[in-house]
């Protein structure tokens, strides 16, 4: 008797074992592309920054009434800096000009993303109205100060102010009392004891609010009581003729040099750098003082990317004993000489300097 082997069956297995290899073949690579998708989701404990631009200064300062005939632009550098993941992180390891930095040396460690943002704005806030202040002085203008609060630029955490104040509030008054200084403020709150509450107005959005807060006592401060926040005073500039800088996008105080100069150029009649593109950084103290940024190599990329002739450097004074630093001149120096750009890098200490140093060249055209 012949026995009867059904072929379909034999068939049937193997249609099943090759639908089964693929089935695992897809379900694996599903897995792949999901893990390199997770994987861009997964932060570094670095931040990565690269070459920004140069922006023209021209459509983002507008002094009323100021002269428009000038024929030099003037140009802030950037640069571009963000939070690192797995993929961002092994790029910048390979390409020239981008630097991967600690957090730690970005923002505080008690910082969170939102309360770096929020001071990155003030900084910027802050160094806007300073070179407002020196431009106008310069140029022999009228100008005032106008306080508008105390800034909370960050809240610590477990503090007595955690869930109560956040960063960008700005606080009016303690316990009723108008307060007009960050030291008055202070001081007011450390000649309290620990365990006592004050009454706290302050303004978000907008909106008014007060609060009850019990005071701690903090060592740090040997004992004396405190809320547990950082501040700054928050001021305004009231000049004539009325200054409206458009730089929303742009945070820090690094533009402080270049704002002032394109400021000053407007509010004067002669045209101070007459046909000539000038970059440059640095941040501007009230007294006209430019202070040392970070990025500077970066920034000399983009400003010769950019086109400029020359390029404003701060000639910073570094501490005594420092020899592993240096000076944001002698980086963007050596920055020039590795790019091959023919771009002039010109070290700057004051607004002054920056100002007589494009009037020369003006003359000697």
């Amino acid at each position: 008797m012949k026995q009867f082997i059904p072929v379909i069956e034999l068939d049937d297995f193997c249609m099943e074992g090759r639908t089964n290899v693929k089935n695992k073949r897809t379900g694996l690579l599903y897995a792949i592309l999901l893990l390199i998708i997770v994987a861009a989701f997964i932060p570094l404990p670095f931040y990565i920054t690269r070459p920004g631009e140069a922006h023209t200064l021209n459509p983002i300062v507008d002094v009323d009434e100021g002269d428009e005939n000038d024929t030099s632009t003037l140009m802030l550098t950037t640069i571009q800096m963000g939070p690192a993941n797995i993929y961002s992180y092994a790029w910048a390891f390979l390409r020239d000009y981008e630097e991967i930095l600690p957090k730690e040396t970005v923002r505080y460690s008690h910082e969170s993303e939102n309360e770096f943002n929020v001071r990155q704005v003030h900084l910027m806030d802050t160094s806007q109205q300073n070179a407002i202040a020196v431009a106008f002085r310069e140029a022999g203008k009228p100008h005032s100060w106008i306080y508008k609060g105390i800034y909370v630029l960050s809240v610590f955490p477990d503090m007595p102010a955690e869930g109560v104040l956040e960063a960008g509030d700005r606080i009016i008054s303690i316990d009723g009392r108008s307060v007009t200084s960050s030291k008055q403020m202070t001081d007011y709150v450390q000649a309290k004891k620990p365990g006592s509450r004050i009454t706290v107005a302050f303004t978000r959005d907008k909106k008014k609010y007060e609060k009850i807060v019990q005071l701690r006592a903090f060592a740090e401060l040997g004992g004396k009581s405190g809320l547990g926040i950082s501040l700054a005073d928050d001021r305004a500039l009231k000049s004539d003729p009325k200054v409206t800088l458009k730089a929303d996008d742009i945070g820090g105080p690094s533009a402080g040099l270049m704002f002032s100069l394109e400021i000053y150029d407007q509010l004067v009649e002669e045209d101070l750098a007459a046909g000539l593109k000038i970059a440059g950084t640095g941040t501007i103290a009230p007294d006209g003082t430019v202070g040392r940024i970070g990025g500077i190599v970066q920034k000399v990329v983009a400003a010769d990317r950019a086109g400029a002739q020359f390029f404003f450097a701060p000639d910073d004074k570094l501490p005594a004993g420092r020899t592993d630093v240096k000076t944001n001149y002698e980086e963007a120096k050596k920055a020039a000489e590795d790019i091959g750009t023919s771009m002039v890098i010109v070290p700057v200490q004051t607004f002054s300097e920056a100002v007589d140093y494009l009037r020369n060249l003006s003359a000697s055209k």
